[in-house]
């Protein structure tokens, strides 16, 4: 085993930009990965950075239709202008020139930090630009248009891992990696999420696990607001760091898909995670970690997160710089917004 950490990073991976309005902001990886290079957690022994693996047609057909990425491909040279059917132009998914690209680079960093995993290099990796777990196979979604885990995990399923288990702990239901893999016993998906009734995309409830022949394989976990405590979401770390555990012991490789979507101090949801609690939950510990997401609270509140959890990792994990947070007051005081995107 090489490296501990790689982290999958190239400027371009800010390319991946909806424009200036749109709450999907480059400025928020870009921003995580100069705090963590200016905090000296890229510095640590055993952390390697790599460029992107390039994500050409036959690897986005392992979750995407052939048809879905020519439309996607005309769309970003502006032969076309949009495709709503596919959920591609309005608010969610603005049309950009270079957007197959830039989605593609995106779906390449996951695959790059997969295969460093894969064949031993590092025994974690991530790419801060990914987790964008809405796209489905024939249509964008949620403000994504390559669903980068589901790749990562496809072609896992092609180099012969048997079993994968993906957790998601954004605040919305992970539905394109579910989807993705629903008939599929052989990769188990969990979601820890808002409910479905009050948030974007409206969906993963109870009563959703699985398909014909892989039923109990897709866990939904919605969450309802909890009483309001001075340590926010900590009362259910132990409940979502056990049913990870429980998932896993059956399964031999896992990963992760996270974001600050779900802390407290998100305008779009009312959960009420903290940065403390993500460093005790799962995403800490599985190999492939894919953080960016499909939403964002501001920008520094992501790049603090995001830098934190990464300098948690074994590699970083005696000499951790500690990550300044402003002094602010508990969450139960702060007035969380309900907005639902």
């Amino acid at each position: 085993m090489g490296a501990s950490l790689t982290v999958v990073w190239d400027d371009a991976l800010t390319a991946y930009d909806f424009g200036p309005q749109h709450p999907l902001a480059p400025l928020r990886v870009d921003l995580t990965f100069r705090l963590a290079r200016a905090m000296g957690v890229l510095d640590q022994p055993g952390v390697r950075i790599v460029p992107p693996a390039d994500a050409d047609d036959a690897y986005l057909r392992l979750v995407h239709d052939q048809a879905y990425i020519d439309v996607v491909r005309g769309l970003s040279s502006g032969e076309l202008t949009q495709d709503l059917r596919r959920g591609l132009g309005g608010m969610d998914n603005p049309v950009f020139l270079g957007m197959h690209e830039a989605s593609a680079r995106v779906a390449g960093a996951s695959l790059a930090a997969a295969r460093a995993v894969h064949e031993g290099v590092t025994e974690h990796a991530v790419n801060i630009a990914g987790g964008l777990h809405h796209a489905m196979r024939d249509r964008a979604s949620g403000f994504c248009v390559y669903n980068d885990p589901a790749l990562a995990i496809a072609w896992l399923r092609e180099q012969g891992v048997d079993k994968i288990a993906y957790v998601d702990v954004d605040v919305h239901h992970g539905d394109g990696v579910e989807a993705a893999f629903w008939d599929d016993p052989r990769v188990l998906t969990i979601s820890l999420h808002e409910t479905g009734q009050m948030l974007f995309p409206g969906t993963g409830f109870p009563d959703d696990n699985g398909g014909p022949g892989a039923e109990g394989y897709a866990v939904t976990w919605p969450c309802h607001r909890a009483p309001p405590t001075p340590a926010g979401c900590a009362r259910s770390t132990p409940s979502s760091r056990r049913s990870s555990k429980r998932g896993r012991r059956r399964f031999s490789s896992a990963s992760t898909a996270a974001t600050a979507t779900s802390l407290t101090r998100s305008p779009i949801s009312r959960c009420r995670s903290t940065a403390s609690g993500w460093r005790t939950k799962p995403y800490t510990s599985l190999p492939i970690a894919t953080p960016a997401g499909d939403g964002s609270p501001p920008a520094v509140v992501a790049t603090r997160s995001w830098t934190s959890c990464h300098a948690s990792g074994p590699t970083c994990s005696r000499s951790r710089p500690r990550i300044p947070y402003p002094r602010r007051r508990p969450c139960h005081q702060s007035g969380a917004s309900t907005s639902s995107r």
